[in-house]
């Protein structure tokens, strides 16, 4: 609340006591939303925007996997798809081949394969 306190005292500083109604409301409290405003409108721009992007990209990249695809898992694991069904993965991972079930949620990233 501090921070305004500045702002507040020049803004009453400019006003004029024996000034009519319609001169009261002017440029300082145009200024004064603007104190308010710009900080959100440059936090949604700086950091939800290019987040929102990458949750696009990283959900289009998951529902267009397909099996044989390579991933990694929130947790860590890594592995080859050999089995979608609705919102479940099942991929291989070591020389044993042990299988695993996931959720499409747990995925972190998917590696195509190079096509030659």
């Amino acid at each position: 609340m501090q921070f305004f306190l500045p702002f507040l005292a020049e803004a009453a500083a400019d006003i004029d006591p024996n000034a009519p109604g319609y001169e009261l409301t002017g440029a300082s409290s145009v200024w004064s939303m603007l104190i308010i405003i710009l900080p959100l409108v440059l936090m949604y721009v700086i950091l939800i925007v290019p987040q929102r992007r990458r949750d696009k990209k990283l959900r289009d990249q998951i529902n267009s996997a397909i099996v044989g695809d390579e991933i990694v898992t929130i947790g860590g694991l890594c592995g080859k798809i050999v089995n979608i069904k609705d919102d479940e993965v099942t991929f291989e991972t070591s020389i044993e081949r042990t299988k695993v079930t996931i959720k499409k949620w747990g995925i972190k990233e998917v590696k195509k394969p190079i096509q030659s």
